[in-house]
């Protein structure tokens, strides 16, 4: 059985990775994960490592880093990106009827 074909990584593909907000929400948690293991193993006195520190901060501060982070990164009110209606124009009227 032979592996699926797998395209190979182009710059393009690469920027694009790079520029999703996925990749970036996963970099700034890294980010927070870091400062957490430094802060706590300084005050612990010995380098706790990244697997500790990983599962302490997802149980202290996780929860509310990200809703902190949803809030500053929300649109302001009033602004056409908050508002209540659809991301896509309304479907013409008659829509998905049969016509006679």
């Amino acid at each position: 059985m032979t592996p699926p074909y797998k395209e190979p990584a182009t710059a393009s593909s690469r920027e694009f990775v790079k520029q999703s907000s996925l990749y970036q929400e996963f970099l700034a948690e890294r980010e927070e994960i870091l400062k957490h293991k430094w802060l706590e193993s300084e005050r612990l006195g010995y380098d706790i490592g990244f697997e500790r520190a990983l599962l302490d901060w997802i149980r202290k501060h996780r929860e509310g880093w990200r809703a902190a982070r949803r809030q500053s990164m929300a649109p302001p009110a009033g602004s056409a990106a908050a508002s209540s209606g659809p991301p896509f124009p309304a479907a013409p009227t008659g829509a998905g009827k049969p016509n006679p």
